[in-house]
């Protein structure tokens, strides 16, 4: 027998149905958006320092002011209503609630959040708590940063006090947004915060980040409320290999212990991959994973976080690799240790201002894989969008045709593979709001809603609006 939805999804360009209660948001990241860097007790995270650093960030743009979100975000919060949405995830910064990584909380940090958090479910839009977004405090970096297994701890006690305050509101919490750019961009390549070069810190941190996860989850479990849902989010790379040989498999297989499997392995399986271990001996041994350790990171989750944008072509080089068509930015140190003989191309086809290349394929190929790596955890797409070359015409428009058809596309694969199988239970854009890009500063857009950067004007873009019927319908139109 048939099935509506397998007739739907036979039919390309035929409106899709979402399953019942699929949760539709927007996701955002307080470094991006908050802006007020230096108020009510705030101090810097490594992002501050780093982009501060010069050099560092296109145009020497920092988060200084952001899109002001700290002040504006009782409009920010009328425009997702406005939009009809069902969700927004938003990340804490660490130093807005306690500045030095140490100690007590500060009121008016948490007052910031719990006044946002109270805004939203007012207007019936459910809070979606990231605990760590990239801004470490920098005091914690002087200490040896996320290297140092004292890290780690320090976020256990970080994550209690967010609990103790918000634990009673928030229902959905994650530990952590894409350890692995925390640990293999900013200590490996360091093209982000902090900026160092170190490949076995790199792996140190991803160990570190690992294990502050299982500590966040134990720490959540003891204080929020017992509906609560913990998840984290992994930006699991869709690793394909540029030829059949078997070169470019083992090339691919490499990556993948490296992107994904050194996250997935500890945190669902308790346990690092063989290979990963193998790959990365003549670099380290390891010993820094103490007796316990995995049984920590390895916590019972509710769902995973999926972000995905692009995927990731590799093959065996002859040379040293080449890792500046990994998408992640360009740097003379390599963010892949134990890879220096794995090259990455440009995959084919159309790409987004951030040069990545736009193939939703991917996620669906993505979604299905861990559909069956582990069948039992829901799935949420945490992160997907683009950036375009967005402008305001002068009627105060923002037309962005290409972002309707790259997220129509998305979802169209997601929509497939839970028609195929896969438990997908929410997609959050990617961004609400454009806002700082990292690296990029404010030369990129991913938002939905256009931000006038000299004023903080907010217009919502066609995108905005077309995916507004989407998350009030559950529907997605045909092309």
């Amino acid at each position: 027998m048939v099935t509506a939805a397998q007739q739907t999804a036979s039919a390309p360009d035929a409106p899709r149905t979402f399953p019942k209660g699929f949760l539709w948001g927007s996701a955002t990241a307080s470094y991006q958006i908050e802006g007020a860097a230096t108020e009510d007790g705030r101090t810097p995270s490594i992002w501050d320092t780093y982009a501060r650093t010069p050099g560092r960030v296109r145009n020497g743009d920092t988060g200084d002011t952001a899109t002001d979100h700290y002040h504006r975000w009782r409009e920010d919060v009328a425009l997702m209503a406005e939009l009809g949405l069902g969700a927004y995830r938003f990340s804490l910064a660490w130093t807005r609630i306690q500045p030095t990584g140490r100690g007590p909380a500060v009121q008016k940090g948490l007052d910031f959040y719990r006044r946002l958090v109270d805004e939203l479910l007012e207007k019936g839009i459910q809070p979606v708590a990231t605990l760590y977004h990239w801004d470490l405090p920098q005091e914690l970096e002087d200490a040896g940063g996320w290297p140092e297994r004292a890290t780690a701890e320090r976020f256990a006690e970080y994550t209690a006090l967010a609990a103790d305050a918000l634990g009673d509101r928030v229902k959905t919490w994650t530990t952590l947004n894409e350890p692995w750019c925390s640990a293999f961009l900013g200590y490996g390549s360091g093209v982000h915060a902090p900026g160092r070069t170190d490949p076995v810190a790199a792996l140190r941190a991803a160990h570190h980040l690992n294990l502050a996860h299982g500590l966040a989850v134990q720490a959540l479990r003891d204080r929020v409320r017992a509906d609560a849902q913990c998840s984290v989010t992994l930006n699991i790379h869709h690793v394909r290999p540029l030829t059949g040989g078997d070169a470019d498999a083992d090339a691919a297989r490499r990556i993948d212990a490296l992107a994904n499997r050194v996250f997935t392995g500890p945190m669902l399986r308790g346990a690092y991959p063989e290979d990963l271990l193998k790959d990365t001996a003549h670099l380290t041994d390891w010993s820094f994973v103490r007796d316990g350790d995995l049984e920590q990171a390895r916590q019972p989750l509710d769902f995973l976080g999926v972000n995905y944008y692009t995927p990731t072509v590799v093959s065996q080089a002859d040379g040293s690799g080449v890792h500046t068509s990994d998408g992640h930015g360009n740097s003379p140190y390599s963010p892949w240790p134990g890879a220096d003989r794995v090259a990455f191309h440009q995959p084919p086809g159309e790409t987004t201002a951030m040069g990545w290349a736009i193939d939703p394929t991917g996620l669906y190929d993505l979604l299905r894989r861990l559909s069956s790596d582990f069948p039992r955890l829901p799935l949420v797409i945490t992160e997907n969008g683009a950036a375009f070359d967005d402008y305001a015409d002068p009627e105060g428009r923002v037309n962005d045709p290409a972002r309707i058809a790259y997220v129509r596309d998305h979802l169209a694969a997601v929509h497939r593979a839970i028609v195929d199988g896969a438990d997908v239970r929410g997609y959050f854009l990617w961004s609400l709001l454009d806002n700082f890009e990292w690296a990029h500063g404010y030369g990129k857009r991913f938002g939905a809603v256009y931000v006038d950067y000299p004023t903080g004007t907010r217009i919502p873009k066609a995108s905005a609006r077309w995916y507004s019927e989407v998350a009030r319908t559950g529907v997605l139109p045909g092309a």
